[in-house]
């Protein structure tokens, strides 16, 4: 069975070292000493890899159940989710106005790494509980916030998001599902939704739905969606638990992975609603939702790569395997063990690379939101909005691509069940799917998020970009070498690239938009060779202050220059491809496919 063992002494490097949290102005930040962090992370590692972790192959085996329109989840899932509960870990970062400890989102994201690389399925019931807690908290009513919020913040009731339907996903201006006005102000919800996850179980008492719905009368498309709270069971004036509302699972979906989160179809049958906020302006309450489960599916995507890669680099530790070709290396052995043979470390450095590439970029992006929201600071929003389809979509891009490569380090018992490495790959394939699939998130970025605001938040991190290159000038010889060079070659590549969506897009919009997908990935090279190239920086300094931990740091810088010569030069095939413009993509008739 696979182990996981949370990566505590990394996040510790990324928080302290390349973001220095202790020092920043955001409010709440100058409680995050070195002791108090390392204090939590601990605490939520022994969770992660004692409560959580060994139930994870026990979800995917078992599964979930529909019995008499209620859904049981796997063995062990409920006494777990009261573990967390009762430790207080759903409730890091929630308002204390409610019961909430207050911390930052950034804590909050490095325990999310931990929980969701330990049993992501698990992990998603508490996560669609925080994203559901974030959009009434931001657009509900004062009376809305006391009644669900205290609940919701301990998870002793949960939530949802319920946006897609049969015949529409992305296109959510076709929706059908309907809200007709009551005399007591209340909405009677019909409709019915799917892939709703965490729709429906057993572990806790109530689950409040958000739910998407038109207005009878109200605009056409999506300027006439509402979102409404309807939860399970209706809540009394006193706040307990009251009689049952018109909710109902159809059916649970039977999927490709993620066993132990229960993905339902949910019937509303006149079921009692509320709205939030006003009237015909459900996306932008849902969007609140859906940018922070965004963000959370991108983490999903490295924390499944990440506990697929740390069990295949104990395999190719443990595994016999030939002779490395320069000579034996395991002389009292039958064979060499696997770790020799440069492929192999190859394909260990990819994961390696990517995976604390894209800690340091998600836990940055934590902080931004951070930043935007204690600090009311619009130039980090507009930062972090602009980044949000670049986490989401090419971290789960390149995650999944780094399970597959885990797997690869096991030869045929990476196919077989009992290993274990089938799984991390089979539920990491789900986040390059949900909350906007990732060719979605690159026409989000392409066609929306570059000319937000006029451009100005993609100019603001281009110049964020110059600057660190200029800044660090004559640095060194081997960081000029090694990494300042390669982030500027790459950095403009995205610039050319562009140059090209701004002389393109409006005369010949399918250039644009054929090429959105290689620039996503090319902005997420980019991304994650600036935090490479900081983290080299961090780690030398501390190198040169004499700190006891060389073996760390200079395995730090070492990973680094690898991401820095092996992946980052992708981004001139990037923009190879994007300047190849529309005619290879649009040329062949759709008849001739």
């Amino acid at each position: 069975m696979p182990s996981y063992n949370a990566p505590v002494k990394d996040q510790m490097f990324v928080l302290n070292d390349l973001l220095k949290v202790a020092e920043q102005d955001i409010p709440g930040y100058d409680d995050l000493d070195r002791e108090t962090l390392e204090a939590i992370l601990d605490e939520a590692g022994k969770v992660a890899r004692d409560v959580l972790a060994p139930l994870n192959a026990v979800g995917d085996q078992q599964g979930c159940v529909l019995e008499n329109g209620v859904v049981r989840t796997p063995d062990g899932f409920k006494a777990a989710f009261d573990q967390v509960r009762q430790g207080g870990w759903t409730a890091l970062d929630c308002d204390p106005e409610y019961g909430g400890q207050g911390l930052p989102y950034v804590v909050a994201t490095a325990v999310g790494e931990q929980f969701s690389a330990a049993n992501m399925a698990f992990n998603m019931y508490q996560g669609l509980t925080h994203g559901a807690y974030s959009a009434i908290h931001a657009h509900g009513s004062d009376a809305q916030k006391a009644t669900y919020l205290p609940k919701m913040v301990t998870c002793e009731w949960t939530g949802t998001m319920n946006l897609t339907e049969p015949h529409c996903g992305t296109d959510l201006g076709l929706m059908r599902t309907k809200a007709e006005p009551q005399d007591d102000g209340s909405y009677k919800i019909t409709g019915q939704k799917i892939f709703i996850s965490a729709g429906d179980h057993d572990m806790s008492e109530n689950v409040i739905h958000l739910v998407l719905a038109k207005i009878p009368g109200g605009p056409d498309g999506i300027k006439g969606v509402s979102l409404f709270i309807v939860p399970k069971f209706l809540v009394n004036e006193d706040g307990t638990v009251g009689e049952r509302n018109g909710v109902s699972v159809g059916n649970l979906e039977d999927k490709m992975g993620i066993h132990g989160n229960s993905t339902c179809v949910m019937n509303y049958d006149e079921a009692t609603g509320y709205l939030i906020g006003t009237e015909h302006k459900g996306m932008r309450a849902m969007f609140t939702m859906m940018n922070e489960a965004r963000v959370g599916v991108g983490l999903q995507g490295y924390a499944q790569s990440e506990v697929a890669y740390q069990n295949a680099l104990a395999y190719a530790k443990d595994r016999l395997q030939g002779r490395s070709v320069t000579g034996v290396e395991n002389p009292d052995g039958p064979a060499d063990p696997l770790i020799v043979h440069p492929d192999i470390r190859r394909s260990l450095l990819d994961q390696k690379s990517f995976n604390e590439g894209a800690r340091a970029f998600t836990l940055w992006g934590a902080q931004m939101i951070d930043r935007a929201h204690r600090n009311n600071d619009a130039a980090a929003l507009g930062l972090i909005s602009l980044m949000t389809p670049v986490v989401k979509g090419f971290l789960t891009d390149r995650g999944f691509d780094m399970c597959i490569q885990a797997q690869q380090v096991y030869g045929g018992h990476g196919y077989i069940e009992e290993w274990g490495m089938s799984q991390f790959a089979r539920d990491a394939r789900i986040a390059m799917i949900y909350e906007g699939a990732n060719g979605v998130q690159a026409l989000d970025l392409v066609g929306r998020k570059l000319a937000q605001d006029g451009g100005k938040h993609v100019m603001a991190f281009f110049s964020m970009v110059t600057e660190f290159i200029k800044e660090t000038k004559g640095r060194s010889e081997t960081f000029d070498a090694d990494f300042r060079e390669p982030l500027k070659a790459a950095s403009k590549d995205l610039q050319a690239a562009g140059m090209f969506f701004m002389n393109n897009g409006m005369k010949a919009p399918n250039a644009a938009l054929s090429g959105s997908y290689d620039f996503m990935h090319l902005f997420g090279h980019v991304c994650l060779g600036l935090m490479w190239a900081r983290m080299a920086i961090a780690a030398e300094d501390r190198l040169a202050a004499g700190d006891s931990d060389a073996a760390f740091l200079n395995a730090k810088i070492a990973t680094g220059r690898y991401y820095m010569a092996r992946q980052l030069p992708m981004t001139a095939t990037h923009l190879k491809r994007i300047e190849s413009g529309a005619d290879p993509v649009m040329s062949l008739d759709a008849e001739h496919f």
